[in-house]
């Protein structure tokens, strides 16, 4: 099980982040061989984009058995497709709390990873479904409940509205996520990244498409959260 992959086990250190491999276009061997390895460091495993028979071929090459959503362990998260070994780190309050947002349950692969990005690194995070444009009803609801959030992440697909509703309405950081949901032109979500980008929200972060794990990251970093050593 060479992974044949170098892995950068001084990412915690400078930047309070543990390595998240990208899982999709690996295979289990690799992902196997790259988990070993970060045990051995005494590393937190992440790995993105692993759906359940991955996930079940890479527990059998380990030797594992398989755990749905254990944050303890060989646990597969499958709404978030992400594969994790180790425990996760309890919640720092010190923090805050990061509220990840979705248009639609059509998003939730994507907030999901988000979710699970951000408790491997001791973020509190909860999620807000069903609150996209098209009910704006539903997202003023729930206003004074958001302010209490430290970070918001939006996730959106279609036209990708709900970042600038949020940025227009809100004064903490709001991080966008364009999600390659939606019909005919909104090619695979780039008419949500093109419209996140072109907001008139000023302060808007935006990230690429699908890319939970980014923003979650830009979250941590917002956060304070990192951990690193300063020289």
């Amino acid at each position: 099980m060479d992974p044949g992959a170098r892995l950068d086990f001084d990412r915690r250190r400078r930047l309070g982040m543990v390595e998240a491999v990208w899982g999709e276009h690996k295979s289990p061997g690799q992902i196997a061989a790259i988990i070993q390895q970060l045990g051995q460091a005494g590393e937190l495993a992440l790995v993105t984009r692993v759906d359940r028979a991955k996930a079940l071929a890479v527990a059998e090459l380990l030797g594992l058995s398989l755990e749905s959503g254990l944050p303890t362990g060989l646990g597969h998260h499958p709404e978030a497709r992400c594969l994790t070994m180790g425990a996760w780190p309890a919640a720092d309050p010190g923090l805050g709390r990061v509220t990840v947002l979705a248009g639609g349950s059509s998003d939730l692969a994507v907030a999901a990873e988000v979710l699970v990005a951000l408790q491997c690194h001791g973020v509190a995070c909860d999620l807000l479904l069903d609150v996209g444009v098209a009910g704006l009803h539903r997202l003023l609801d729930q206003l004074d409940d958001l302010r209490r959030a430290r970070v918001l992440i939006a996730c959106a697909g279609m036209e990708g509205a709900l970042p600038t509703v949020l940025a227009g309405l809100l004064p903490q950081p709001v991080i966008a996520v364009p999600v390659s949901v939606g019909y005919g032109v909104s090619a695979g979500g780039k008419a949500a990244l093109h419209g996140m980008l072109a907001s008139c929200a000023p302060g808007l972060t935006v990230v690429n498409i699908d890319n939970g794990y980014g923003a979650a990251m830009a979250a941590l970093r917002i956060l304070g959260g990192t951990g690193a050593a300063i020289d």
